[in-house]
């Protein structure tokens, strides 16, 4: 069918934006979003996901400015995203997605969104009222899938998915100027970016080092930095049964390489140096994660052990370039061990909340 949608052009918007973290900003309405997205329901290859439609016209604080992201798929190293921030608090809820349980922070194209109390047309100088969209409600929700595979296994697609397309440009670590974006775009500090850039280039000194130099002149074992080592061919298991809302302590990093493989990983969980940073830390459940999407495929994976997400337990990005992605961290429960917590709410009391849906 053809088009005669009037597109709202994204360096428009950024020129008048200008966003920052910490600043307010309104997400345009259902229908001045759906005038932006291709057949695809894409905006520069980034999906609109119906997860999004019920913040339509709300507000909310910009938590960081997505102006880069690491590649969690194919670990090409950063990449370059234009023109998109993460809203604080703005989470995929999976309803669209077979109920997947990630909770990724969702990215917002700056076309999306507007200052509060902005006109309608605030993107631009042709009135957004007579855009024609392209797609309807119920096509972006079929949007959401992708064509079967040969097994007839569903498959999704959501932003995860596509992330090398929306951010084809890699983003290489000697590129200053972002590091000068991020305290510019109030991301983070002087502090985290001056060790952005020593961590960086210390792995990269590790690297280099393991290629060319005997074991016996390796620093650390040539391990990158957090330091973190697996010895195991086989993992151990281990299941509390952790409820939401109980209280628990991530066990100390020797206690956890020693549940771990040489590759990092627990019975197929990977533990990086970015977690080991929460080593000691106490946190709440926040919930039993049995369901999540793969990235690289689009299936969705049931898994035959759950794991673990602690509430504001995410990963920083201190060891990678202060990406801004701010991942939920999955945690076994060997990881894990509980705290008694007579202020905290009973077991009972967390069940009952686990049961019942959030607002």
């Amino acid at each position: 069918m053809a088009s005669t949608a009037v597109r709202i052009r994204p360096s428009s918007v950024d020129q008048r934006l200008g966003l920052r973290a910490g600043e307010l900003v309104e997400v345009r309405s259902e229908e001045e979003i759906l005038a932006t997205l291709d057949d695809n329901g894409e905006l520069d290859s980034l999906p609109f996901m119906p997860e999004m439609l019920q913040y339509c016209g709300q507000q909310f604080i910009v938590s960081k400015v997505a102006n880069k992201l690491c590649d969690t798929m194919s670990r090409s190293g950063m990449r370059r995203m234009h023109d998109a921030v993460h809203l604080a608090g703005v989470r995929c809820d999976g309803q669209a997605h077979g109920g997947c349980q990630t909770a990724c922070l969702i990215y917002w194209k700056k076309a999306w969104l507007r200052r509060p109390h902005a006109p309608a047309n605030g993107a631009g100088s042709r009135p957004l009222g007579t855009s024609v969209a392209r797609l309807t409600v119920a096509e972006v929700y079929s949007r959401s899938r992708k064509s079967g595979a040969s097994n007839g296994e569903e498959l999704f697609s959501c932003q995860a998915t596509e992330l090398l397309r929306a951010a084809p440009e890699l983003l290489p670590f000697r590129e200053l100027g972002q590091y000068a974006r991020d305290v510019r775009s109030r991301n983070v500090g002087i502090a985290a970016v001056l060790r952005a850039v020593f961590v960086g280039l210390f792995n990269r000194f590790q690297d280099l080092t393991t290629r060319v130099l005997p074991r016996r002149l390796w620093l650390r074992e040539g391990l990158r930095w957090g330091f973190v080592k697996g010895t195991l061919t086989k993992t151990p298991t281990g299941s509390t049964d952790l409820q939401p809302g109980e209280l628990v302590r991530i066990k100390p990093k020797a206690e956890i390489m020693a549940t771990l493989t040489k590759d990092l990983r627990n019975r197929g969980l990977g533990f990086e140096e970015e977690m080991a940073r929460h080593c000691g830390r106490e946190a709440r459940v926040l919930r039993r994660v049995d369901r999540c999407i793969e990235e690289g495929t689009g299936r969705l994976l049931r898994m035959k052990n759950p794991c673990i997400v602690l509430e504001d337990v995410v990963c920083e990005g201190a060891y990678h370039a202060n990406c801004p992605r701010s991942i939920y961290s999955f945690w076994r429960e060997i990881w894990l061990e509980r705290v008694e917590d007579a202020g905290g709410p009973t077991r009972a009391a967390a069940e009952a909340s686990a049961r019942t849906p959030s607002a």
